[in-house]
């Protein structure tokens, strides 16, 4: 089938092989640069009264008629066996939300070209996207720089898993068996990754326990710190600019200015990759870096110097 370009010129949608269709970079495109801004082609409502596939038969009757026609070229996994697509048009198009919507704030929308994108783990995505409530559109952002020709690739789920665990997760749920470069990787290689992954998920743990005062801020800020080096050896760069926001959150809370200044101009650069220069989180991180004091959390703990990110 022919290829078709989309109006923000960094890509094309184009016949993959062994995947169907998918985003192809047609120039390269920057870290941290803005590759779609999307309008849903409708939202649904967390609660529903009726049937679903009567309500979203509803919403896709009362869409644009290229949103429409958009939405029922999305694939497919999960039909019932026992029907006939031809005859059960409702079933298709819940099964069509069912595999390709997007968390929308408190809704659940559908984004027929952002669902374009096919899913890479851990360091093979390369691209994220995320809603925002006041504009009620859908930003997808490079996470790292893509070049020409190369695909642009999202996560569909958590990816800091095992291989096998994440492959059990994509067969049940979308229906393949995941071959990105990281799955793709020999068992030797896979297991490294595994473990680096693993590690990463438990650090999180225990960085969690910071909250629950079991942990001091130093030894919160060392986890942090450990966090991002298994990251860097992964090549896993997601949600660094809420990793730093939660140093600059320790840091605050045991009144290290210095800190807590650096932190938010760490998560100023990361948050701006992942969710944009005009992002809530930048702004409020830049008035944090500014006036580290006026973050809620200034001194709520004891008094304790919690370095920067420069000793990583």
């Amino acid at each position: 089938s022919e290829d078709v370009r989309d109006d923000t010129d960094a890509f094309i949608v184009a016949d993959i092989p062994g995947k169907g269709k998918g985003m192809i970079a047609i120039r390269d495109i920057e870290q941290g640069e803005r590759i779609l801004t999307e309008e849903p082609a409708f939202l649904v409502p967390s609660q529903v009264s009726e049937s679903p596939s009567a309500v979203i038969a509803k919403l896709l009757r009362e869409a644009s008629p290229k949103d429409r026609e958009a939405v029922l070229n999305l694939s497919y996994v999960h039909f019932p066996e026992n029907l006939d697509p031809e005859t059960h048009p409702d079933e298709v198009a819940l099964a069509i939300f069912q595999t390709n919507a997007i968390a929308a704030g408190k809704r659940v929308g559908i984004f027929p070209r952002s669902a374009r994108m096919n899913h890479g783990c851990s360091s093979a995505f390369n691209a994220v996207y995320t809603w925002r409530d006041k504009e009620e559109v859908l930003v997808v952002h490079a996470l790292k720089k893509i070049n020409k020709g190369e695909e642009i690739l999202t996560t569909y789920t958590n990816s800091k898993k095992p291989r096998a665990e994440r492959r059990a997760f994509l067969e049940k749920k979308y229906g393949f068996t995941c071959m990105c470069q990281v799955c793709s990787l020999p068992d030797s290689e896979s297991h490294v990754s595994d473990r680096r992954l693993m590690d990463i998920s438990s650090s999180y743990d225990r960085l969690a326990t910071w909250d629950q005062r079991m942990i001091s801020g130093v030894e919160a800020i060392d986890t942090i710190r450990l966090i991002w080096s298994i990251e860097d050896e992964e090549g896993y760069w997601s949600e660094r600019g809420q990793l730093a926001a939660d140093a600059a959150w320790v840091a605050a809370a045991h009144s290290d200015a210095v800190a807590t200044s650096e932190w938010a101009e760490l998560a100023i650069e990361w948050y701006a990759y992942e969710l944009g220069y005009d992002s809530d989180q930048v702004r409020d991180m830049d008035r944090i870096a500014i006036d580290p004091r006026s973050h809620p959390e200034w001194g709520t703990r004891e008094v304790q110097r919690i370095g920067g990110p420069g000793r990583r």
